[in-house]
């Protein structure tokens, strides 16, 4: 799965999943930014890793960032799109919000979703679409997950990870012709911070590390025939399948299916 040569962007990476993929991509190889809104501007957080802090809620510093990395490295071939907001303040006045009915959601959930989630998807693969043309190659991976096809969590939950999906299927369209692949990748229960701080509570028979998602990443990346996959759903765990690797812990997680979620 060797990257050398590549370089990648993982957006909000200074925690979970994100950092996870940046750490896989960087150990393959591949030279990695990431963004984060509580990073030191452009310093080295990790052996290969370049920090760069952005909100992506804010056009400036979106752009901004990929001036830095066009200067520094003359362009994106791996953009992986994590960065998402809605899961701060899970309490509002002492009530867990979170499986709410939608009438009983806090409407910021909706706008963050969609301004730190869909649309931040939208303006980073706007940005890095046009030197991946330039060089008919690259990747756009778009972190999404289940709630897609099936309601977990609430609406607005459901309704921003389903836009994820049709803007990947979408982009991939627009994109084909031009040899740069889009899919959406799906995580299973990942061994995140937050998820560990209640593992007491869960199965994590089944679980995955984060580097377990960069780990498909990479794979990925490193497929001279990746386009095979562009504007599909793709399962991490299944991907791993396919291409031949474990998990950190040399683990094989099963992949989920929409019935087991």
């Amino acid at each position: 799965m060797s990257l050398h040569g590549k370089v990648a962007l993982v957006t909000g990476a200074t925690q979970g999943v994100g950092k996870g993929v940046a750490t896989a991509l960087a150990r393959e190889g591949a030279r990695v930014f990431i963004t984060g809104r509580s990073l030191d501007d452009k310093v080295v957080v990790d052996e290969g890793i370049i920090g760069i802090r952005c909100d992506h809620r804010h056009d400036a510093q979106v752009d901004a960032a990929f001036d830095f990395i066009a200067r520094e490295s003359g362009g994106i071939d791996i953009l992986v799109n994590n960065v998402w907001g809605g899961y701060e303040r899970m309490f509002d006045d002492g009530q867990f919000t979170w499986p709410k009915p939608f009438w009983e959601q806090p409407l910021w959930r909706w706008d963050a979703m969609f301004s730190a989630g869909v649309r931040a998807y939208y303006r980073a693969s706007q940005l890095a679409a046009p030197p991946m043309i330039a060089r008919r190659s690259g990747l756009i991976v778009n972190i999404s997950f289940w709630a897609a096809q099936k309601h977990i969590g609430n609406v607005t939950y459901g309704v921003s990870k389903a836009a994820t999906d049709k803007l990947t299927a979408d982009m991939a369209k627009e994109l084909e012709p031009h040899g740069v692949t889009v899919v959406s990748l799906y995580p299973g229960l990942v061994r995140t911070e937050k998820v560990m701080q209640a593992a007491k509570f869960l199965d994590m028979s089944n679980s995955e590390s984060p580097e377990f998602i960069g780990r498909a990443v990479a794979a990925l990346g490193a497929d001279p025939e990746v386009q095979r996959h562009t504007g599909k759903v793709l399962v991490a765990a299944a991907v791993a399948r396919e291409y031949g690797f474990v998990d950190i812990d040399g683990k094989s997680p099963r992949p989920l299916t929409l019935a087991d979620v």
